[in-house]
């Protein structure tokens, strides 16, 4: 009885005054922690790129520091600051990039720096979408045609050619090349470019720039050039028997196609040298180069660019090239080599003839004639049978867009090099653009010169008959035709 009695009690005590349980031992964590991130800058004193001190300074914006830590996954501090000539729109340029060496190896942050990284990642990644144009990635090779006129393998190829040309963080070589190629295929401004590519627009300047300079002193000297070429080699490689078969003369001299191009240049505010531009031909500020072909499309050399005006026509450009003699031409050519041009160069026809160049161009019409002889008209025929690849490779280069617009005047000083490169890439990446097979040339060459012989017979009747002269007889003939003919029968019904 008692110990029910105090087991009771005790009961009643526990339920007026229950035990609290031992509190559990709490888990803290530190107030920062040690990443293996690298970091630079946090002092408000001196700037973080060149260490300079000074009261001009300016605080980095978030924004800056974000980008640089996506490019260079590197952390910079809020409240670090640096001179403003490093920062161009919203990152700091290459050369600031660059000259950033004096890194931390572990980087100290708090769960707010690490929550506010976070956010801005994803905040950068939903506003981005989609990504954007990358040669550094996988791409089609119908992509990268459509881009830069050449297919992987051939990008691949000239990419061996950058060899002073070094990858940054910011952009590779191939991705160098990819702007470069692109510029020239499509002809949009570096404006454009930055934003389909998502770099700045100084950064694609100064990549082109590079690429151009490395092709100019690698690729260029190799791929075109009277130097890059022997005589003997254009004769086996790069000439159609039809040609040595209408001009060769029971020998092989070498046959070149010249012509000039126009390339379309800003007006210029300075006055003599928009004078000198000017083409009274094309009503319109220009400049011209000189290109010199095979009869099977092969860029031998582009010469130029010229001056537009009346001083700088077809004929005096000639007798420049071959006065200066830049490219040791004159030895490169040899007595009975052939040149095919067209009428405008008929005033140089003289100093070549001097040379030993023979040339071919089309006839002219003569004092008092109202069209061409039989032999005349037959021989120009045989001109325009060869000189027309040199319009198709004209056509060629303004297939590359930059050249086919208006090209701005602060680009003029660079068209030698461009125009270098791009017919250096049709000689080693493009096919011929005429082609034939022995047989077949040698065929209607035979043909054309033998149909060149004969004489017009129609014409010489006309002239015989005097066809040409007589028109009362014609104009009675045709009123004859034009005349319904009447029956007989016809004539008794109306008469009934």
């Amino acid at each position: 009885m008692t110990c029910r009695r105090v087991y009771y009690r005790n009961k009643e005590q526990k339920s007026k005054h229950p035990e609290i349980p031992a509190p559990a031992p709490s888990v803290s964590s530190p107030k920062n922690i040690s990443l293996p991130l690298q970091s630079i800058g946090g002092s408000h004193s001196c700037c973080l790129v060149c260490k300079r001190r000074g009261p001009k300074l300016i605080v980095v914006s978030e924004t800056v520091r974000f980008n640089f830590f996506v490019h260079y996954n590197s952390l910079i501090p809020p409240g670090s600051r640096c001179c403003p000539v490093h920062i161009d729109s919203d990152s700091f340029t290459e050369e600031a990039s660059n000259h950033m060496n004096n890194f931390r190896k572990q980087t100290d942050v708090n769960r707010s720096d690490i929550m506010h990284l976070l956010q801005k990642i994803r905040e950068n990644l939903v506003q981005t979408g989609n990504e954007r144009i990358n040669f550094d990635r996988s791409m089609s090779d119908s992509d990268v045609r459509n881009l830069t006129g050449l297919d992987k393998v051939s990008f691949q190829n000239l990419l061996s050619y950058l060899t002073v040309v070094r990858d940054t963080p910011v952009r590779s070589k191939r991705t160098c090349l990819g702007f470069f190629l692109t510029k020239m295929k499509t002809g949009m401004s570096n404006k454009l470019l930055s934003t389909i590519f998502n770099i700045s627009k100084d950064s694609i300047r100064r990549a082109i720039s590079s690429v151009r300079k490395n092709l100019r002193q690698t690729f260029v000297p190799s791929n075109i050039g009277f130097h890059h070429v022997t005589r003997e080699q254009v004769i086996q490689d790069h000439t159609r028997p039809l040609a040595q078969t209408l001009f060769g003369e029971h020998c092989l001299p070498a046959i070149l196609v010249i012509d000039g191009t126009y390339l379309y240049i800003q007006k210029s505010n300075q006055f003599s040298f928009q004078r000198r531009s000017y083409s009274l031909h094309k009503h319109r500020p220009l400049i011209e180069a000189m290109v010199f072909v095979t009869t099977t499309g092969y860029f031998v050399r582009v010469m130029g660019p010229y001056l537009a005006d009346n001083s700088n026509n077809d004929a005096k450009i000639m007798q420049h090239i071959f006065a200066t003699d830049s490219e040791e031409i004159r030895q490169w050519m040899q007595d009975g080599d052939v040149f095919i041009v067209d009428r405008g160069f008929r005033d140089s026809i003289t100093t070549l003839d001097d040379i030993g160049i023979r040339t071919e161009m089309p006839s002219f019409l003569e004092k008092g004639q109202k069209q061409l002889s039989t032999e005349n008209s037959n021989t120009s025929r045989l001109v325009t049978k060869i000189r027309w690849v040199v319009e198709s490779a004209n056509s060629r280069i303004k297939s590359w867009k930059y050249f086919e617009k208006v090209i701005p005047n602060t680009q003029i000083p660079f068209i030698a090099d461009y125009i270098q490169i791009i017919c250096g890439l049709c000689n080693k990446y493009l096919p011929p653009l005429s082609s034939g097979s022995q047989e077949e040339d040698e065929a209607v060459g035979c043909k054309m010169l033998h149909l060149a012989k004969e004489s017009n017979v129609l014409k010489t009747r006309v002239e015989n008959e005097g066809l040409d002269k007589d028109w009362t007889q014609y104009l009675k003939d045709a009123k004859n035709l034009s005349e319904p003919e009447t029956s007989d029968e016809s004539d008794e019904n109306v008469e009934e």
